[in-house]
């Protein structure tokens, strides 16, 4: 009788262990049926219900956690179990994922259900994984049916083009392509083009992962080359050319546009992985210089890059010495934006009140970042990771910064020792301010960068998101030279917008004075306004009128506006419009027309 309350409480820790893996088993079936969906969505050319898809898959996650926390509370009494057995739950669980095929999601879930129900003390690793526990090296799935994650073919048997041919047909898309040869041949030029004439090494190879990258109106077979000492990376776009007719768009071969088609400002991929570690193992091989945080979030595994970014973040912090500092730059008056300079992240908190011009609430702000969560990013709106409850040496943080952060948002920090505790918190890619880049650069540097800021904000629109607040402060330079919006306090759908131009001066008086004289509602907006704000510069306005003499007009506002309620979605390319087959080898579709009248 003695060992009675061990074996029950052993029962128990069992038990929560099985109840919060069946959580998680939910929650990836949830997952790898998005992607499913994903693949019949894109052959019927559904793109508004495949944006849909993504936005509910975003969702799913907390959605999931949430239901396993309500279950381990009404059968459990979870908030009431005591530690010895939260331990053994612990335990029970690592055992379970021996044979698992997706055990470090499954850990992070276990984080995520019982940072719910814990107490921030047991944030450790005697009861959450702070460290993973299961190795995820070598994982494969072994059932006899099923496929690998990435099949290898051998073009020095059948042919170069009869193996690329075969590469796009084993995804068995249902609608046909328009010319598949045609397109073939492209991506053969395209290769010759950069890469030249090359004899076939003896170990000459593709490899290419088993299921195909879904995003807007694209899918993506994502390879590499296996050529002597070569490994060359590689993605192939596939577009709808007209309805029921695929092509092949575009073949990316250079590593630098892997990494902006994989980067923190475009949305989540929908893609099958019965193995996301052996998908991120093969992606690490082609794009190794980014972390595995960010190839886990570009795969719509979101949660479990943000556990490894955080992994990340205290592993800088025990190999670093230099402080958090207040972030370089002009300051927001609805943010406290700090960085670490050894880290490429900025870390953003909401202040506690906001001076005048603001008109806005903390969960207003928290409803835009949510909104630009779930919205398609297009490369242009910079993804962030929401925390809770981070604690940072107080030693590692500026004197100055600890007086901004005391004086501006004291409800969102608390000292817990040699710890400074915040509550809430947004972090993201460190950028150069654009404001800075045109105020430093030269001649091509802002030419450049206004380019890029009209180019992004023409994107935005034409995806329904009116920026608000257009200064260059609130835009970013990436490292590849992309201009990124990352201020989201005032955004609006563009379709919510009312869209108006200046009336004329009813008189000299009207003229002469420095405040309207026409009433502005709430959701009004002046393009021919912005000019006052964005034109200050002589070498600003001269590239500005040369690249988007056009952005003032309120008619392009107002004609995306109506493309927009008329359910018409743009087309957006993660990639130069230059290098698309139609554009690069024109001759070759023109060829392709005659043949076929």
């Amino acid at each position: 009788m003695n060992h009675f309350p061990k074996l029950l409480s052993s029962q128990i820790g069992f038990d929560v262990a099985q109840t919060l893996l069946e959580g998680f088993d939910r929650h990836y079936c949830v997952f790898r049926e998005a992607a499913v969906r994903a693949k019949t969505l894109f052959e019927q050319g559904d793109w508004r219900a495949m944006s849909q898809l993504a936005r509910e898959r975003i969702t799913s996650y907390d959605e999931r956690v949430a239901e396993c926390v309500a279950r381990l509370e009404d059968e459990y009494d979870a908030e009431n179990i005591d530690d010895d057995v939260w331990q053994q739950i612990k335990l029970h669980y690592i055992g379970l994922l021996t044979t698992h095929r997706q055990p470090e999601c499954a850990e992070t879930f276990f984080n995520s259900v019982c940072c719910k129900i814990l107490h921030r003390s047991y944030f450790n690793n005697d009861f959450i994984f702070v460290r993973p526990a299961i190795s995820t090296e070598y994982i494969e799935n072994d059932e006899p049916a099923a496929k690998p994650t990435y099949r290898a073919y051998y073009p020095e048997k059948d042919g170069l083009a009869a193996t690329l041919e075969r590469i796009v047909t084993n995804f068995q898309l249902q609608p046909p392509f328009e010319d598949l040869t045609r397109d073939v041949q492209c991506v053969m030029q395209s290769l010759k083009d950069t890469f030249g004439d090359f004899a076939p090494a003896p170990n000459f190879q593709i490899h290419v992962l088993s299921s195909l990258f879904f995003r807007n109106k694209a899918a993506y077979i994502v390879g590499r080359i296996i050529h002597g000492d070569s490994l060359l990376p590689f993605a192939i776009a596939i577009r709808h050319t007209k309805p029921g007719l695929l092509a092949l768009d575009t073949v990316l071969v250079e590593r630098q546009q892997l990494l902006i088609i994989f980067s923190f400002s475009h949305s989540y991929f929908l893609v099958d992985m019965e193995v996301p570690s052996a998908y991120v193992h093969f992606l690490r091989t082609i794009m190794p210089a980014k972390p595995n945080a960010e190839i886990y979030t570009s795969l719509g595994l979101q949660k479990q890059g943000k556990n490894l970014f955080y992994r990340d973040l205290l592993h800088h912090l025990k190999h670093s010495s230099d402080q958090f500092i207040i972030a370089p730059g002009i300051k927001g008056l609805v943010m406290i934006v700090f960085t670490l300079p050894s880290f490429p992240y900025v870390f953003k908190l909401i202040k506690d009140s906001f001076p005048p011009p603001k008109d806005t609430t903390r969960a207003k702000i928290e409803d835009k970042y949510l909104l630009v969560k779930r919205h398609d990013r297009l490369g242009r709106m910079a993804d962030t990771l929401e925390y809770s409850s981070v604690a940072l040496p107080v030693a590692r943080l500026d004197h100055a910064l600890i007086r901004e952060l005391e004086k501006e948002a004291p409800s969102m920090i608390e000292y817990e020792g040699d710890k400074l505790v915040i509550r809430h918190v947004y972090i993201e890619r460190r950028m150069v301010p654009l404001n800075l880049f045109l105020q430093n650069g030269n001649a091509d540097d802002i030419d450049h960068g206004i380019k890029e800021f009209g180019d992004a904000i023409k994107q935005l629109i034409q995806a329904n998101i009116f920026p608000g607040d257009m200064l260059y402060k609130n835009f970013g330079v990436t490292r590849h030279g992309r201009v990124v919006f990352y201020d989201y306090d005032e955004i609006e759908y563009l379709t919510e917008c009312n869209v108006r131009s200046v009336p004329p001066p009813r008189n000299e008086e009207d003229e002469l004075s420095g405040e309207p004289w026409y009433t502005v509602g709430p959701h009004d907006i002046f393009p021919e306004t912005y000019g006052t704000f964005l034109l200050g510069d002589p070498r600003v306005r001269e590239a500005f009128m040369r690249h988007h003499a056009d952005f003032f007009d309120p008619a392009l506002w107002q004609r995306h506006k109506e493309q927009l309620q008329r359910g018409e979605l743009a087309d957006f390319f993660p990639y130069d419009g230059a290098i698309r087959f139609c554009i690069r080898y024109p001759e070759r579709f023109e060829k392709a027309s005659a043949r076929a009248a």
